[in-house]
């Protein structure tokens, strides 16, 4: 990897097999073969500014890819690899400012959200098809509370 200009992240790829993290940490191009993907991090990483993205049919073209590729000079690789630079910390697990920081990150953003839906879920008041469809005390179908 560490000699190579272009690493193929194919659909299907599983976070845990890591191509992703280590082609970016090489500041091997990551040509991305998928027609939606999740990516880590996109709340604060551009990664158009680095990666190459491909649909899933087109790449299967016969040649596509290869001739694709060569047409890429070595001055927008280069650039490529000044922009995965800037970002690479957020994969590698070894720096204190990189990969676990940063997932510790996103947990703590989801966790206001993960206490609100399940402090909802406890809330509301299992009820059968003939009563009220909501979650207040309601006697009657306005949903307006008539006694306590």
């Amino acid at each position: 990897m560490h000699t190579s200009k272009f690493c193929l992240n194919p659909a299907g790829d599983t976070p845990s097999a890591c191509r992703l993290f280590d082609s970016i940490v090489s500041l091997c191009v990551p040509v991305i073969v998928s027609d939606s993907i999740e990516l880590p991090f996109e709340d604060v990483i551009d990664y158009r500014k680095f990666s190459i993205f491909v649909e899933a049919g087109v790449a299967l073209e016969p040649g596509f890819l290869v001739g694709m590729l060569r047409r890429i000079g070595t001055e927008k690789v280069l650039e490529y690899q000044r922009e995965m630079k800037q970002v690479r910390r957020y994969f590698d697990y070894d720096n204190p400012n990189g990969a676990v920081k940063e997932i510790w990150r996103q947990v703590s953003q989801k966790l206001p959200l993960i206490k609100l839906m399940s402090n909802r879920e406890k809330r509301l008041v299992l009820r059968n098809s003939t009563e009220p469809d909501c979650s207040c005390l309601c006697t009657n179908q306005t949903g307006l509370v008539t006694s306590v």
